[in-house]
Formats: structure tokens, C-alpha cells, sequence
């Protein structure tokens, strides 16, 4: 089983991460039939991922009952900074001020004023 350090899944394992973290546990069809509100997949395709995914360590399978049940075998917090630790180290030359500066000024993705708030906090507390 990988260790969560040294998992890197692809775009389309997040997707599915992000549905198993949410749910917690899920079916491959409860898994296919979310991924398919926002894009257009194969359940075939859905199936052989989340088998590869448990092939690699990422998700966890219990198939002790007909319709097997699959759960997220890494945590997202871990899985979130290691991710965003290699994006501003190969993406921002190291720098976390230009992921950002980079972040805050898309006008893509506007932080709303709670959020803006949380960050003013945050950075407070590093003042300190």
C-alpha cells in the first residue's frame, strides 16, 4: 500500500477523492452517478479507476458483500498540503506569497469577505 506521502493522483483520482471524502463510504455506481452531475463518464471507466486507486493505496475496498464499498485510504488534509507543497515548489519557485497573490487575484475565483476574514486571521496569528 503507498504511504500518503508518496501518493500523487491524477486529476480524475481527485475527483473521486473528493466524492469519498465527502460521503465517507460509496458504492462505485454512488461515485459514478456524482462524477456524471459534472462531466461525461463511461461507469466502466469509473469502475477500472477506483480499482487502480485501490490497486495503488489511495482508497480502501470492502468486498465482503455482493456490491463492494469503497472509503478514501488517505486523508485529505495530508493529501491537500502535500499537493499544494510540490504546486509552489515546481509552479512558484518555492514561494507561497506568489500562490497567493496568484490565488487572491484571479478574478475567476474571487474570495468572498467570510473567507477574506479568515485569511486576515491567519495572517494575524503568523504575525504574532
Amino acid at each position: 500500500m503507498a504511504s500518503p506521502k508518496m501518493i500523487k493522483p491524477t486529476e480524475s483520482e481527485l475527483e473521486i477523492l473528493q466524492i469519498l471524502w465527502t460521503k465517507g463510504l460509496a458504492t462505485v455506481r454512488e461515485v459514478h452517478e456524482e462524477l456524471g452531475q459534472t462531466k461525461d463518464v463511461g461507469y466502466m471507466t469509473t469502475l477500472k479507476l477506483m480499482q487502480i486507486m485501490n490497486e495503488k493505496g489511495i482508497v480502501k475496498r470492502d468486498d465482503s458483500m455482493r456490491t463492494h464499498i469503497y472509503q478514501a485510504a488517505v486523508n485529505k488534509e495530508k493529501t491537500q498540503k502535500h499537493l499544494l507543497s510540490k504546486i509552489i515548489d515546481n509552479l512558484f519557485g518555492g514561494s507561497p506569497t506568489q500562490l497567493v497573490i496568484q490565488a487572491l487575484g484571479d478574478e475567476s475565483h474571487k474570495a468572498s469577505r467570510e473567507e477574506l476574514e479568515k485569511i486576515q486571521t491567519l495572517l494575524d496569528s503568523l504575525k504574532k
